[in-house]
């Protein structure tokens, strides 16, 4: 059985749960550990007694531990690759390459702790002058979901770490492979004991008690919007010091189609950004918004590309299209594609489930595209979360415009238009945190920020230096002589 990491050491959990293939659900991934709220307190009283020493520790002992880190995973990417494909069931190339970037972020990160910098500042009293400087904000609270088990951890603990923090890490817990595997790395990085704790287990028993233990100084979460709000409130409401929180929840993200647009190049995004990973990214292409002039030229070239994509195992190299994580999943998608028959939305091609593949049982759905839709459809108002695509015709590029920025979320925007007025156009008005242009809306470099604005993301960006705008606090300081 794999187990929990705290305060240094590898202990049982109150309980266990097997980890099932969704490839082919007779595989059992492994064994691995639940904690309850009392093994949860004890990850967060560790890293509360490790966190001083931690913040003490010079700016190259960090580089060592976090650049040892991303060295390890970077070197181990094929293997790392193979457990993610198995647990999560994303393709095999796509999960290599969610490890490199995994190992990409620690590196940077290594790097962004001999970067640290402040401010000298003249006071405008003579005699004085000024400091500005950053500091830890002490023990972190990591909630992280199930669709990128490793490169999410990834963006939230490297920089935890690099700036003085210590670390109270729960994994989504039908994904524990991959967060496991990452805890074992770390575990060897000569961090103090109980500076990184991995706490495996339900969220009414972990998270809650994350969220409600004061000596938790700030909470990091990716996941839904309604659990988002759930995390907020918890946070403001808690007895004691209220504590920091930055949530990423979600996105109903538009993919703009202008009549101009290189058709190839057009279908080559809707492709990658709605049904790559399974559909199962918050950055995912859910509404393909396109005008009139092009939309059945678009719709039929879509059509014979989804003919192409090879449903099927993970770690099959044939494979374009993997399975949707789990039967909970899978469940939520097919609801959405039986609402939007209800609502009058057209199925152009897929939605099928197919209960076997090769002979493998697995939780298989293939990739969906909705036509004849508009903007004020369940299916494009909510999140699906999975292989679902709706295509919205619009008149031009303004209702295009338009219509794109309807929606509660604002996480990543794309449009495609051989134009640069309209490419100008649209990134200055895109409500979104991230615009894309003739490229898939989703897919972000380590070393850029990320997130997005309304209903999708609350808090500062992840990644990137402004990740350090979350993990510390500013302090002043005036100096006189």
């Amino acid at each position: 059985m794999k187990r929990n990491h705290i305060a240094g050491e590898w202990v049982d959990g109150a309980t266990a749960a097997d980890n099932i293939n969704p490839s082919d659900t007779r595989d059992v991934v492994g064994l691995y550990a639940r904690a309850d709220a009392g093994q949860a307190a004890e990850a967060i009283a560790a890293a509360h007694a490790a966190q001083p020493l931690w913040a003490a520790s010079t700016p190259q002992q960090r580089f060592d531990a976090l650049d040892a880190v991303g060295s390890e995973i970077l070197a181990r990417r094929d293997e790392l690759g193979d457990l993610l494909a198995r647990e999560e069931g994303k393709t095999l190339a796509e999960a290599v390459g969610e490890v490199v970037r995994a190992g990409q972020i620690f590196k940077f990160f290594a790097g962004e702790t001999l970067r640290a910098g402040g401010e000298l500042l003249a006071s405008t009293r003579p005699g004085l002058s000024v400091e500005i400087t950053r500091e830890p904000v002490g023990v972190v609270g990591i909630i992280t979901p199930w669709n990128f088990p490793i490169a999410i951890p990834a963006w939230k603990i490297a920089p935890a770490l690099a700036h003085g923090n210590a670390v109270v890490f729960k994994p989504a817990e039908n994904v524990p492979a991959s967060a496991w595997a990452l805890a074992e790395i770390l575990s060897r990085a000569n961090l103090p004991a109980g500076t990184f704790n991995l706490v495996m287990g339900r969220g009414r028993d972990v998270g809650e008690a994350l969220l409600n233990d004061a000596r938790v100084s700030a909470v990091t979460f990716t996941g839904s919007e309604a659990t988002g709000r759930k995390v907020a409130q918890a946070c403001i409401g808690r007895r004691g010091p209220m504590a920091k929180f930055q949530l990423e929840m979600g996105g109903k993200n538009p993919l703009v189609v202008l009549d101009d647009a290189d058709l190839d190049v057009a279908v080559n995004c809707a492709i990658h950004g709605a049904f790559f990973s399974t559909g199962q990214r918050c950055t995912a292409s859910s509404r393909l918004i396109v005008t009139e002039g092009i939309h059945d030229r678009f719709v039929a070239a879509m059509v014979e590309r989804m003919k192409t994509l090879v449903v099927g195992d993970a770690r099959d190299a044939r494979t374009s299209i993997g399975p949707v994580v789990d039967a909970v999943q899978l469940q939520q998608d097919t609801d959405y594609i039986d609402i939007g028959r209800r609502e009058g939305a057209r199925l152009a091609f897929g939605g099928d489930v197919r209960e076997t593949v090769d002979g493998k049982p697995g939780f298989y759905l293939q990739p969906a595209l909705f036509v004849d839709t508009h903007n004020g459809m369940r299916i494009n108002r909510e999140e699906i979360f999975g292989p679902v695509a709706s295509v919205i015709r619009v008149r031009d590029a303004e209702a295009a415009l338009a219509t794109a920025n309807d929606t509660e979320f604002g996480l990543s925007s794309g449009v495609c238009t051989t134009s640069l007025k309209l490419a100008a156009h649209f990134k200055r008005h895109l409500q979104a945190g991230m615009v894309m242009v003739n490229a898939p809306t989703a897919g972000v470099d380590p070393h850029v920020p990320f997130g997005g604005r309304k209903g999708s993301s609350h808090g500062p960006r992840e990644q990137g230096r402004h990740a350090a705008e979350f993990y510390t606090t500013v302090k002043t300081t005036y100096v006189a002589p």
